[in-house]
Parts: structure tokens; sequence; C-alpha cells
């Protein structure tokens, strides 16, 4: 009988030190992930830019045409639907989404032209193609188009079925967490 107990308790120690591993384990994982977070470091899962990780850099100028930006769209009736569609991922943003990447392609005073594709003052975009329906069918609104207001940027992504600025319009400049840089990523 002393075998089997001595055994027994064996067994629960091994077991207790399997179980601290996983803890630490846990634990530096998560301290790894927040540490990256306040860094800036964020990981992209959807196929609108490559996926992988990505950082914010401060943007210490005002935004122009080209930047590709890390922006928290606004909580509007039309990014509700989003997050509920499956558009968009849960995250930190004040809307409770995580911020998307996205390339201004216009700003302030430009003229938005959207049909088939979309136009900035008269000059077509590559690959703008706007889809009247989203991968499971449902109906998609192409914005209606016309001059970008004061204090907002007009998004866009070359990906097919990137959900952008060519169905929400222009949104705030002020959601611009900064630039969106590549650090470790991957173009499917």
């Amino acid at each position: 009988m002393t075998v089997a107990t001595s055994r027994s308790t064996s067994i629960s120690r091994q077991q207790r030190g399997t179980i601290v591993a996983i803890f630490v384990g846990l634990s530096l994982s998560v301290g790894i992930f927040a540490a990256g977070a306040a860094a800036g470091f964020r990981i992209n899962m959807t196929p609108s830019e490559p996926l992988g990780l990505w950082r914010i850099h401060p943007l210490e100028r005002p935004v122009a045409v080209g930047d590709r930006v890390f922006i928290c769209p606004p909580a509007t009736s039309q990014f509700v639907e989003a997050r509920a569609r499956g558009y968009l991922r849960h995250g930190l943003c004040p809307s409770g989404v995580a911020p998307l990447i996205k390339t201004v392609i216009a700003v302030e005073g430009q003229r938005i032209e959207i049909d088939e594709d979309v136009r900035v003052d008269s000059r077509r975009i590559p690959k703008s193609r706007v889809v009247g329906a989203d991968g499971k069918g449902r109906v998609l609104r192409a914005y209606s188009g016309g001059i970008v207001p004061a204090g907002t940027v007009f998004l866009y992504s070359p990906y097919v079925a990137s959900w952008d600025s060519r169905y929400f319009g222009p949104i705030p400049v002020s959601g611009i967490l900064g630039l969106a840089q590549e650090v470790l990523t991957y173009a499917p």
C-alpha cells in the first residue's frame, strides 16, 4: 500500500509541475502580447492587406493621399451592421471593433464618383470595382459619391471583397491611430 500511495503522490507532483509550466507559459504569452500591443504592434488576419504582424507608426503630419493607415471606424449604424455581418472583428476601438488597415485615396475637397468602379477627381482607381452583394449574397450599397467633407478621408483596399469607403463613404480623420507599417507579413 505504501508503494501505491507513493506513486499516487509522484503522479500528483508531476501533474502539478505540468500545470505550473502551462500557467507560466500562458502568462508569458499574455505578457508578450500585451507588451506588443502597447508598443503599437497588431496582427492582421483579414485579406484586405497582407496577413501578419503590423505596427502602428505615429502620424506626425496631416494625413495625405497614399498613406496606409490604421483607423478606428465611427460607431455608426453602418459599422454596427458591418460587425453583425462579420466584416469587422471585435477590437479595442471605441466602437468595439478592431482598427481597419486601409489606404487613403482622397482627402477633404476631392471629388468621388462611383459607378462600376471608383474615380477620384475623374481619375479611375485601379482594382476598385464595386460589387452589389457580399460573398453570402447580401446586398451591398455603394456610397453615392460627392466631395470629401472637411475632417474626413476616403479609404480603399485593392482587395475585391474589401469593405471600405466604396460602401461606407468618407470617415473622420480623428479615428486615425497612425500609419500602418508591415513588420512580418505574408500576401496570399
